[in-house]
């Protein structure tokens, strides 16, 4: 006698830090604009959750020279943080993004304690959801050294930001670090309510013709599938170390890579260069989760954690 078939339908939401994402599919911060940018490609609405692109405290007009590169399964960025600035997103761009649906999280940068602080404040009497602090800026005082390589300056960052907003704070990693872990442990610590990582590694190219490095800053940021591996290994040792939700990201192009980062212990996904080529990706991710549950029989993404199991 055949078993029924398996008609129940599979849970694709979940809580981070108390806000509940529809899906665990959010548009990774610099990929996606806000939002906007895409609504007549895809219907934004069916997304878990939106990353604003950077946002600073001051406008930033970016960097000079060559911006993007592509390479064999990846992209090299140096945008440099091109924002117009808290407080004009909040009154030109922040209205819109509220009606798209998703839950809405602000990327917050800075080079200085100050700024993050004060950026934090400025977010936090808004209607943002969440935030995700981008610790892998240059700390100006620190010999421009990024917040997200040293444990101790990553704390401090945290700390300063937890004691002016009582938005749920997520802390976006950097690949770059010699002790990621050591820097996860530490953002706890201080009051992260949520991790995300990696964020874009550090690379070089250089232009053969002219003899110099292709970008005006010499390295740039790698993001695309040339980093998965290397982006799930860091997720699977950081959920191993922590008790927090971790959001994983680097190199998802499609429902397979999604479902090792969930095996690797992740509780939601960002999806970031993909989305350039192939506007649908994320749709289709969504779809692709539900239908392997359906077919898996698993009623929910949480059990396919291979964490504690192996």
């Amino acid at each position: 006698m055949s078993e029924a078939p398996y008609n129940e339908k599979p849970d694709l939401s979940v809580q981070i830090a108390g806000i509940t994402f529809k899906n665990p599919v959010i548009a990774a911060s610099g990929t996606f604009g806000y939002g906007q940018e895409y609504a007549g490609l895809m219907d934004v609405s069916c997304l878990g959750g939106i990353c604003t692109k950077g946002l600073t405290l001051h406008p930033r007009e970016g960097n000079r020279g060559r911006r993007l590169h592509e390479t064999p399964s990846g992209l090299m960025n140096s945008i440099g943080l091109e924002n117009p600035g808290i407080p004009a997103f909040i009154e030109s761009e922040l209205p819109a993004m509220l009606d798209l649906g998703p839950v809405i999280i602000a990327n917050l940068s800075g080079s200085t304690i100050e700024e993050y602080q004060e950026g934090a404040r400025l977010l936090s009497a808004t209607k943002i959801d969440m935030i995700e602090l981008n610790i892998s800026c240059p700390n100006v005082k620190a010999g421009g050294m990024a917040f997200g390589l040293c444990p101790a300056d990553a704390a401090s960052v945290v700390q300063a930001v937890r004691r002016v907003s009582d938005k749920p704070l997520i802390v976006k990693l950097s690949p770059n670090a010699p002790d990621l872990v050591g820097v996860a442990l530490a953002c706890v610590d201080a009051g992260a309510d949520a991790l995300s990582l990696v964020n874009t590694f550090k690379a070089l190219a250089f232009d053969i013709r002219r003899r110099k490095p292709l970008f005006d800053h010499v390295t740039a940021g790698l993001s695309g599938p040339a980093i998965k591996p290397l982006a799930l290994r860091m997720v699977w040792d950081v959920c191993a170390a922590v008790q927090v939700p971790v959001i994983g990201m680097g190199g998802i192009a499609s429902t397979e890579d999604a479902l090792e980062f969930f095996m690797a212990g992740a509780s939601a996904i960002q999806v970031g260069t993909a989305t350039f080529p192939r506007p649908s990706t994320m749709i289709e991710i969504i779809e692709g989760l539900e239908t392997y549950l359906r077919a898996e029989q698993i009623s929910h993404l949480s059990e396919l954690s291979l964490q504690g199991r192996i």
